[in-house]
């Protein structure tokens, strides 16, 4: 089944609120697992959340790893002003969280700071996905521990309305045809591994997590000549 694009952004506000109001605490628990899991030393110093909508996950990390600062930046305006009222119910996380309203490739963040980055559920809404991974290369420290989640696109259209039925069926309307969308929209895990081959991050692994989801993760290193792509079932 050949990939649908869908729009860049959420800015719509009816939008950006049903997705602040609706439950997604299953993926984004399973999101912060997956970044337990992987990287269970201490973790510290500056992260950064690509695509952080309303900041969810974001304030999730905080939460976890009380020795980093997390910047969030997100393009569209109207997801971070609920991320921000959200941030003023948590006075602990105040100090340590900012928001940041900027499309990628967000030249206003400083090169090479960031000793963690992540992102939830960006890749599928990039027309050119080379944006996602020429930002983490760009914005990451050498070493830098990388934990990127999205969907996975289905093979078929009968499997798509499979997984519509069983996650979204009790989900509003706009939800429900944004869910659709967005598994018509998102990338196979072969995909996944071209790209990472075109930007130099082959030696990140590209995990299938659930029946809907995959992880790209792994450490910011340099290319290595015969390192082969790693990709785990």
């Amino acid at each position: 089944m050949e990939r649908t694009p869908e729009p860049e952004l959420m800015d719509d506000l009816a939008q950006a609120r049903a997705y602040a109001e609706e439950d997604f605490s299953e993926a984004n628990s399973l999101f912060m697992e997956q970044f337990g899991k992987l990287y269970p030393q201490p973790v510290t110093g500056r992260a950064l959340d690509l695509g952080c909508g309303p900041a969810d996950i974001t304030l999730r990390f905080a939460r976890a790893y009380p020795g980093c600062h997390i910047d969030g930046i997100d393009g569209a305006e109207a997801m971070l002003n609920f991320g921000r009222q959200a941030l003023e119910q948590e006075a602990g996380l105040q100090q340590r969280v900012t928001l940041i309203c900027e499309r990628l490739p967000a030249p206003s963040l400083t090169p090479g700071q960031y000793q963690h980055i992540i992102s939830n559920s960006l890749l599928h809404h990039l027309h050119d996905p080379s944006l996602l991974w020429q930002t983490v290369t760009g914005c990451a420290r050498p070493g830098a521990s990388i934990l990127i989640m999205d969907l996975l696109r289905p093979d078929t259209r009968s499997q798509v309305d499979a997984l519509v039925e069983r996650y979204a069926e009790s989900a509003p309307d706009l939800l429900k045809r944004d869910f659709r969308n967005s598994l018509l929209a998102a990338f196979t895990p072969e995909e996944v591994a071209q790209q990472l081959r075109g930007a130099g991050l082959e030696n990140l692994a590209v995990t299938r997590v659930s029946d809907r989801h995959m992880t790209i993760s792994g450490y910011l290193q340099g290319p290595r000549s015969g390192d082969p792509f790693q990709l785990n079932n």
